[in-house]
C-alpha cells in the first residue's frame, strides 16, 4: 500500500478545517450573546449545537496534525484514536445539552417565555451565514477524507439548526405566537439527539475493537478459506484504529506451508485478498501447520 497519496490534500484540508473552526467560533460567541439577550431556548439550543460542531471541528483538526506523527515504541498504533475519543465526549456533552434544554423547553410549554423576535431572525441570519461560508470552506476539500466529511456533516447539521431559530423568528413576528420559541427548541432537540446517541454508538464500537460495519467478518473468514492450501483458520480479529484504518490479524492452518513469501505462499495470496476484496490493506496473518494449533491450545505433549 503507498502512502504517497493524500499528503499533498492533508495540508489543505488541515487548512480548511481550521479556517472552519474559526467561522463556527465566531458563530458561538454570536449564539451565547443572543441567547443571553434573548432569552431563546431555540438559540440555546443552537449554541448547544454549534459547541458540538467547534469540538467535532477541532478534533478533526487535531486528528489531522496528529495523524501525520509517526508511531513510537509506546504508542505502537499511533495516536489515530484521539478523535474517537473527543467524538465520545463531544456527544456526551451534547447529550446533556440536549436533556436540559428539553427538560426547559417542556416546563416552557405551560408558562411561554417573551422572545423578542426581530434580534432572532438577525441573529438566525448570521448563524446561518456562519454555517453555509463553513461548508463552502470544507466542501472543496479531499472528498475522499472521512474526517473532513464527518465534519461536513456537523456543520450541515447545525444549519438546519439555523433555519429552525429563523422559522421560530418568523413566527413569532408575524403570528406573536408565544410557543414559537419553545417548539422549535424541541424540533432542534429531536433533530440533534439521534446523531448524538448515534456517534456515541460509533464510538463505543470502535473503543470495544468491534469489526467495521462495512465487512463482512463471515466473509472474509470464509475468503480465507478459499485460499488454496489454507484448511483452517482461527483466531479471526477484524477491527479499526479509527473510521479510516481496518485492520485484521489470523491465523492459517495450511496443509503445505510454502515457506517464505511469493505469488506461490499462503500468506502472500491471502493478504491479497483481504486487501482487494474487504479493503484490509493492514493485515496479521500467522501461517501454520495442524499440529501448532495443538500447542496454542496448550494440549501440547
Amino acid at each position: 500500500m503507498g502512502h504517497g497519496h493524500g499528503h499533498g490534500h492533508a495540508g489543505d484540508d488541515r487548512r480548511r478545517l481550521g479556517l472552519a473552526l474559526g467561522i463556527t467560533l465566531l458563530a458561538v460567541v454570536l449564539g451565547a450573546a443572543g441567547a443571553a439577550l434573548t432569552g431563546s431556548l431555540a438559540l440555546l439550543a443552537d449554541l448547544g449545537h454549534l459547541l458540538t460542531d467547534a469540538g467535532a471541528l477541532a478534533a478533526a483538526f487535531a486528528a489531522s496534525a496528529l495523524a501525520a506523527r509517526p508511531r513510537t515504541e509506546r504508542r505502537t498504533f499511533g495516536l489515530g484514536r484521539v478523535e474517537v475519543l473527543v467524538a465520545g465526549l463531544n456527544a456526551l456533552a451534547l447529550v446533556a445539552v440536549v436533556a436540559w434544554v428539553a427538560v426547559e423547553g417542556v416546563a416552557r410549554l405551560s408558562q411561554p417565555t417573551e422572545v423578542p423576535g426581530l434580534p432572532l431572525l438577525l441573529i438566525g441570519l448570521l448563524g446561518l451565514a456562519g454555517n453555509i461560508a463553513a461548508l463552502l470552506v470544507l466542501a472543496g476539500g479531499d472528498r475522499r477524507n472521512m474526517n473532513l466529511r464527518g465534519a461536513a456533516l456537523h456543520v450541515a447539521g447545525d444549519a438546519l439548526g439555523s433555519v429552525g431559530v429563523l422559522a421560530a423568528a418568523v413566527v413569532l413576528l408575524t403570528t406573536g405566537w408565544p410557543y414559537a420559541d419553545t417548539v422549535a427548541s424541541l424540533l432542534i432537540v429531536a433533530l440533534i439527539l439521534p446523531r448524538a446517541v448515534g456517534l456515541l454508538r460509533e464510538v463505543a464500537h470502535v473503543l470495544l475493537e468491534g469489526a467495521p460495519r462495512d465487512v463482512d467478518v463471515a466473509g472474509v473468514r470464509r475468503a480465507l478459506l478459499a485460499v488454496p492450501g489454507v484448511v483452517d483458520v482461527h483466531d479471526l480479529h477484524v477491527w479499526t484504529i479509527n473510521d479510516r484504518n481496518p485492520a485484521a490479524s489470523a491465523h492459517l492452518v495450511a496443509e503445505h506451508p510454502v515457506p517464505g513469501c511469493g505469488d506461490g505462499s499462503v500468506l502472500d495470496r491471502a493478504a491479497t485478498v483481504l486487501r482487494e476484496r474487504f479493503g484490509l490493506a493492514h493485515s496479521t496473518l500467522q501461517v501454520e501447520h495442524r499440529e501448532h494449533a495443538v500447542h496454542e491450545s496448550g494440549r501440547c505433549g
